[in-house]
């Protein structure tokens, strides 16, 4: 069953019913892009966990180039899909969109070179890098550690990227050692920990 869920600016998306995911709430959705403002425009997008597909599509409302979403569930990706192309079919600007259906640490594990190599070449340039990578796994897995030293290890990341971990406050996020905490923000009992790589 699918239930809607309503982007910013209006736009209503297709939401499943039920504990398979857990979408990020307009309140977090809408700090979150106050916090980047400006910079989403032309910027790159890694969604993983993508569920329901809102965070790339309120991206896209707000002139991201390119938005890769991973999505394990066959059906939640499926919905995804349909998603993040109505709303990219809708932008005026020219936006690449990407829903790949994998698990996460399976598809980080394959390196960011072996993605770039089998994308389509119109997806991406030489110079292509992800600005901001979105991790939002069910809270009960509890993989942030993991995901953020498979990013490293299949070198996504590039020295000025964002990660930006949503977590359960109750529960907390444990760290990689290699990663730099820039900001952590609260929202009920929601919380945001925005995360630069030190590649040094």
């Amino acid at each position: 069953m699918k239930s809607q869920l309503r982007l910013i600016g209006g736009r209503k998306l297709k939401s499943p019913i039920g504990d398979l995911v857990r979408p990020t709430t307009a309140r977090v959705r809408e700090a979150l892009m106050n916090i980047l403002k400006e910079d989403i425009e032309n910027s790159n997008w890694l969604d993983l966990y993508s569920g329901s597909g809102a965070i790339g599509c309120e991206a896209i409302q707000r002139g991201a180039n390119t938005v890769v979403a991973i999505e394990q569930n066959k059906k939640i990706y499926q919905l995804c899909e349909n998603n993040l192309s109505v709303v990219s079919k809708a932008n005026k600007k020219e936006v690449s969109v990407q829903v790949i259906n994998s698990d996460v640490n399976k598809f980080l594990k394959s390196g960011f070179k072996n993605y770039i190599q089998k994308s389509p070449k119109k997806l991406h340039s030489k110079d292509f890098y992800f600005d901001y990578i979105y991790i939002d796994p069910p809270y009960k897995k509890d993989p942030y550690y993991y995901i953020l030293e498979n990013l490293l290890l299949g070198n996504w990341v590039v020295s000025k990227c964002l990660a930006i971990c949503e977590f359960s406050l109750e529960k907390g996020i444990d760290v990689p050692p290699r990663w730099i905490t820039k900001d952590q923000k609260s929202y009920g009992s929601t919380g945001l920990l925005f995360l630069t790589p030190n590649l040094g």
